[in-house]
């Protein structure tokens, strides 16, 4: 065996002991501008929304910071010795706030963005990680040759490397970068490389090749990525038009379109209709009020019993005061943590994100959709898309008779807001300040819904 074979061996072994409850490391691996930064971006978001701790370390950040000014592609080549000593001591600096990450903050995934181009670099992450604690390893290879053009326009261009540079002047001196890891590259092989875990993307997500999925983080991982693409396109998120019971004031039911939600309805198919959509798809949960606003629309359209909205268990169909005066205790825990949250009998935040996850991996495997929701779903939808943490999710503004653009771009997501001039009543309520159950009178703490 040479050293890094034996190393594979050995890494094995410690995978084995691990697999239930390590914490897991993504290594991504390919020469620059092949969307590395994009998946990377990609797939921390995904977890995060799916309650699973994760976080981006991309060691580029880490070069700028050390070196603050950069000059030309001459830092990255292979015999500047001074340059790869800087390289070396960034990477280095990246895995130990991993390992700070994984072992004392409490995340689970770490994501380790960098080139990763050589197999030495490679056996020293590996080496590092699991002589200092115990983790999972999957490696992520992005080999789309397709996209450089596009990234270096769209992305690098924009980094802080290429501020005042002309764009001529600035792509020349990134495709000299990318020369510069060519001669040394050497990509994950399925024979020399055979027993470490990892997934390459190729061709624009058209071809996948996986290798050794050790446990249930990584398989989720794999499919999630096998279901990205990067085809332009938009997501065209709104809730249904006004309801009977939106203007009631009464939460969840089952209620159809008031006079103005019908208004709405026709407004938004007018709207469709002008932006000459193509091939959209609509979307809408199994509702009366959803239904009845893509009937309005003139195409066909797709029910999903998983968009239903909320389930407010014994609340549904209450206005917030009675629930106030009826079940205090429940009232204010809901306004304490409203995320965790879960109406008795019904349903949280946090149980309707896990129930939209077939929802957010068709989205992804799609083109243009038009997806006509609920509030709670729509913000469960919308904080996927714009990175929102489970504190800012339940009071993210969805308002009535408004449509949102939503158009992925390189590290993020372009959002339009549209209003389509049709008034609704504000359903939003803002996080209310010092909540404290403890000063609730004691007859309130007695006061309980019946959750059996």
């Amino acid at each position: 065996f040479s050293p890094s074979t034996h190393f594979y061996s050995l890494s094995l072994c410690l995978m084995a002991v691990c697999m239930t409850n390590c914490p897991t490391l993504i290594v991504a691996v390919g020469l620059p501008a092949r969307g590395k930064t994009y998946i990377s971006k990609k797939l921390t978001r995904y977890l995060n929304w799916i309650g699973v701790p994760t976080k981006e370390f991309n060691v580029g950040q880490y070069r700028r910071e050390c070196v603050k000014i950069y000059k030309s592609f001459e830092f990255f080549r292979p015999d500047n010795e001074e340059g790869l000593k800087i390289r070396k001591q960034c990477a280095l600096a990246a895995l130990n706030d991993v390992r700070q990450y994984l072992s004392v903050e409490g995340g689970h995934v770490a994501v380790f963005d960098a080139t990763n181009t050589t197999r030495e670099r490679r056996v020293t992450i590996m080496r590092f990680c699991f002589f200092t604690f115990l983790i999972s390893i999957l490696f992520l290879l992005s080999s789309n040759p397709k996209v450089i053009a596009e990234n270096i326009v769209q992305v690098k261009l924009g980094s802080p490397d290429y501020t005042d540079r002309n764009t001529e002047e600035a792509i020349q001196d990134f495709m000299k970068r990318i020369k510069c890891y060519e001669n040394s590259y050497q990509p994950l092989d399925e024979n020399l490389d055979r027993e470490l875990s990892y997934i390459k993307i190729m061709d624009v997500g058209q071809r996948y090749l996986v290798n050794r999925v050790l446990d249930h983080i990584q398989s989720r991982i794999v499919y999630y990525l096998m279901n990205i693409h990067i085809t332009p396109r938009s997501i065209y998120l709104c809730r249904h038009g006004e309801s009977d019971f939106n203007v009631r004031g009464h939460i969840g039911g089952d209620s159809g379109l008031s006079p103005r939600g019908k208004e709405f309805a026709q407004c938004l198919g007018r709207f469709i209709q002008d932006q000459n959509i193509k091939d959209l798809k609509v979307w809408t949960s199994q509702m009366k009020r959803t239904i009845q606003t893509a009937e309005a629309l003139g195409v066909p359209y797709e029910q999903w019993k998983t968009l239903n909205e909320i389930d407010a268990g014994v609340c549904e169909e209450m206005v917030y005061e009675e629930i106030q005066e009826h079940y205090p205790l429940e009232f204010a825990l809901r306004d304490q943590d409203k995320y965790r949250y879960r109406y008795p009998k019904g349903e949280s935040y946090e149980d309707l994100v896990q129930r939209l996850e077939p929802v957010i991996m068709e989205l992804e495997r799609q083109e243009n959709v038009l997806v006509i929701c609920h509030q709670a779903v729509m913000r469960c939808l919308l904080a996927y898309f714009l990175d929102k943490s489970a504190e800012e999710l339940p009071y993210l503004k969805c308002p009535l008779h408004t449509v949102l653009k939503l158009t992925p771009v390189a590290y993020g997501c372009k959002v339009e807001s549209i209003y389509l001039n049709v008034e609704a009543v504000n359903t939003h309520r803002d996080k209310p300040e010092n909540v404290d159950i403890s000063r609730l009178p004691e007859e309130a703490l007695l006061t309980v819904p019946p959750h059996y």
